[in-house]
């Protein structure tokens, strides 16, 4: 795909592993690591089924003419299989979505051990800090259903400042060791703020202001279908003389 080395794509294949995991298919049944000769020297290597390498060209470098090669491929493809080009996008929230809730998990152990007691507060700061208003009214204005994250309901960039939103106040919180609830508080909210402001200088564009996108479980679910088809594709044919 136009990459200098298997380490400069391996991004786009973890990337496919998050994915793959977030929609708990298999991945020893879709990427295989192995070890291949070349010159004498041996090399780590993947072995990648068809959904694989779907997964990995949407997450790969547009830029690349052979990754866009591989995107077109896979649209017309997948055309059977009722994908277009437009999914590339819902491939990368259904990874950012997941990165998201891995480094939550990670942001609210240590948030407990620094002495956080009332971790939806803690939370709300963050939200706070970057949308310049609490957590209801956000619901409120995405219109997200009761009892659903926001998170689900975001479009790339909005999902990518959360995630950015979120690893950073851990490395704040660990960098100045923060204690104490309403220091964390403060923490949160200043890393929300900061990302905000970099929004804003970068595209002039709030995340409040941002379009929801659809529900993310839809697109987990219009992507198992498009596993289950492409699963069928794989199968080898029917000898025509049996």
């Amino acid at each position: 795909m136009g990459y200098d080395s298997l380490n400069s794509f391996r991004k786009a294949v973890e990337r496919a592993m998050i994915t793959l995991t977030s929609l708990n298919v298999p991945i020893v049944d879709n990427i295989v690591q192995e070890q291949r000769t070349e010159d004498g020297k041996t090399f780590l290597d993947y072995k990648l089924s068809r959904f694989a390498c779907y997964l990995a060209a949407m997450n790969g470098d547009p830029k690349k003419p052979q990754v866009a090669k591989a995107q077109a491929y896979f649209v017309m493809w997948a055309e059977a299989c009722r994908l277009s080009l437009e999914e590339a996008e819902g491939v990368e929230r259904v990874g950012i979505r997941a990165e998201i809730s891995e480094h939550e998990r990670s942001l609210t152990g240590i948030a407990h051990r620094q002495g956080v007691t009332n971790y939806a507060f803690f939370q709300n700061a963050g939200y706070r800090g970057l949308y310049n208003m609490d957590l209801f009214r956000i619901r409120r204005i995405k219109g997200v259903p009761d009892g659903r994250s926001p998170l689900d309901f975001m479009g790339k960039t909005e999902l990518a400042a959360n995630l950015f939103r979120v690893t950073q106040t851990e490395e704040k919180i660990k960098a100045e060791g923060t204690r104490g609830q309403a220091c964390l508080e403060r923490a949160a909210e200043s890393v929300g703020r900061k990302v905000r402001a970099t929004m804003n200088e970068i595209s002039g564009k709030r995340p409040e202001s941002l379009p929801p996108a659809e529900d993310i479980k839809n697109v987990h679910k219009k992507l198992k279908t498009s596993h289950r088809e492409i699963r069928k594709l794989d199968k080898p044919s029917p000898r025509s003389d049996e």
